[in-house]
C-alpha cells in the first residue's frame, strides 16, 4: 500500500511538473543585421529577436538557436528541421507554396546603394577632367604643336630670327608659342612667318587647327556627358550599363534575374560595400534597411548612400512549416507588438528614421 502511494505521488508530481514546463521550440535564423546576429556571449539580438523573444515570453516559450544561411534556413523551414524562423524572410508567393508566415512585421524595399560622389557634380566633373585620357589627349597635343612649331623654326629661323631666332631653345619656344596661339585662334600677332615656306605651313595649320580643335572639344564634352550620365544612378533602368553587385541567394539576386541585369554576387553586404568603396562596383542592391544600417554601422555614409526609391517592396516575417499551430498565436501577438510605441523607438535605434 505505502508503496502504491508512494509511486502514486511521483507519478502526480511528473505530471504537474510537465503542466508547468515551458514548451520548447527549434529557431532557425541566419545573420542579417540588424534583424537578427550573435554577440559574443552567443546569444541572438536585432529586430527580429526582439519581436520573437516578446511573443516567446507571453506564450511561456523556450527555445534553442540553430544558425544557417539563407538557402538553407529556407529548406529547413520546409522540411520542418526547425518550428519557426527567426530572420528578416522576405515573403514571397513561391516561399509562401512551401511554408506558412506570420502577419509582416517589417515592411520595406530593395534599395540601391551607390558612391555618394555617383549622382555627378564639380566632384565628378573634376575627376574626369583630370583623368589619364585627358592627359594622354594633351600631351598628344603638346607634340603635335612642337612639329608644326619645328617645321615652321626651319624655315624661320635664319631669315626672320628677331622672331624665331637667337639660338635653339628660345627658337623653338617662340615656334611653339605661335602653333598654339594660332591653333585657338587667339593669334596675339606677336609672332608672324615671314618666310614663304612659313606661311605655307601656318597657312596648313590654320585650317587643320580648326579640325583639331573642334574634335578635341567634342571629344572632352563627350566624355564628360558620358561620365554624368553613367554616374547619375536614379533607378533600375539605370543598372542595365553599370557594374551591379547582390548578395548570393537573396531575394534581390531573383528581382536582377527577372529583369536580365548582369551583376555579381557576394556572401555578405560586407563584401559588396567593399568592392562599392573601392570603384569596383557602380551599385549594390539588396534590402534597403540591410543596406542603411550597414552604412551607419560602419560609419561610411561620406562614401556611400542609399538611393530614396525603393526597387520593389517586400514584407519580412516569421516562417513555420506548413500547417504549423504556432501561425495564429504569434500573429495576434505580433499585431499587438508592431503597432506599439517600443517597437517604433526600436527602429528608430537601429536606423535613425
Amino acid at each position: 500500500m505505502k508503496n502504491y502511494l508512494f509511486v502514486s505521488l511521483l507519478a502526480f508530481l511528473f505530471l504537474t511538473g510537465n503542466c508547468f514546463a515551458k514548451n520548447k521550440l527549434i529557431i532557425g535564423t541566419k545573420i542579417a543585421e540588424p534583424f537578427s546576429y550573435p554577440e559574443a556571449d552567443s546569444v541572438w539580438k536585432g529586430i527580429s529577436f526582439d519581436l520573437f523573444n516578446h511573443v516567446s515570453d507571453k506564450l511561456n516559450y523556450e527555445f534553442k538557436i540553430t544558425g544557417y544561411e539563407l538557402d538553407e534556413l529556407v529548406l529547413a523551414v520546409e522540411k520542418g528541421e526547425v518550428d519557426v524562423a527567426v530572420a528578416p524572410l522576405t515573403i514571397t508567393s513561391e516561399r509562401e507554396a512551401r511554408m506558412d508566415f506570420s502577419h509582416p512585421y517589417f515592411i520595406s524595399g530593395l534599395g540601391i546603394a551607390v558612391q555618394s560622389n555617383s549622382s555627378g557634380g564639380m566632384w565628378q566633373t573634376a575627376k574626369q577632367i583630370f583623368s589619364i585620357e585627358f592627359f594622354k589627349a594633351v600631351g598628344f597635343l603638346a607634340i603635335v604643336l612642337f612639329v608644326i612649331g619645328f617645321i615652321t623654326w626651319l624655315f624661320e629661323r635664319k631669315k626672320n630670327r628677331e622672331e624665331f631666332g637667337d639660338g635653339i631653345t628660345k627658337g623653338l619656344g617662340s615656334s611653339f608659342w605661335w602653333a598654339a596661339v594660332t591653333m585657338t585662334t587667339v593669334g596675339y600677332g606677336d609672332k608672324s612667318p615671314k618666310t614663304v615656306g612659313g606661311r605655307l605651313v601656318a597657312l596648313v595649320w590654320m585650317f587643320a587647327a580648326i579640325i583639331i580643335i573642334s574634335s578635341f572639344t567634342a571629344a572632352i564634352a563627350s566624355s564628360l556627358t558620358v561620365t554624368q550620365l553613367g554616374g547619375s544612378i536614379t533607378g533600375v533602368n539605370d543598372l542595365y550599363s553599370v557594374r551591379v553587385g547582390t548578395v548570393e541567394g537573396s531575394t534581390s539576386e531573383e528581382f536582377l534575374k527577372e529583369r536580365r541585369i548582369n551583376y555579381f554576387t557576394y556572401a555578405d553586404v560586407d563584401g559588396g560595400f567593399d568592392d562599392l568603396a573601392a570603384d569596383r562596383l557602380d551599385a549594390f542592391v539588396h534590402d534597403s534597411p540591410l543596406l542603411k544600417f550597414k552604412i551607419k554601422e560602419k560609419k561610411l555614409s561620406n562614401e556611400l548612400t542609399v538611393l530614396p526609391n525603393n526597387l520593389e517592396p517586400l514584407s519580412y516575417g516569421f516562417a513555420y512549416p506548413a500547417e504549423s499551430n504556432l501561425r495564429e498565436p504569434f500573429n495576434r501577438l505580433i499585431l499587438e507588438h508592431i503597432t506599439s510605441t517600443s517597437w517604433i523607438n526600436l527602429k528608430y535605434e537601429y536606423f535613425g528614421e
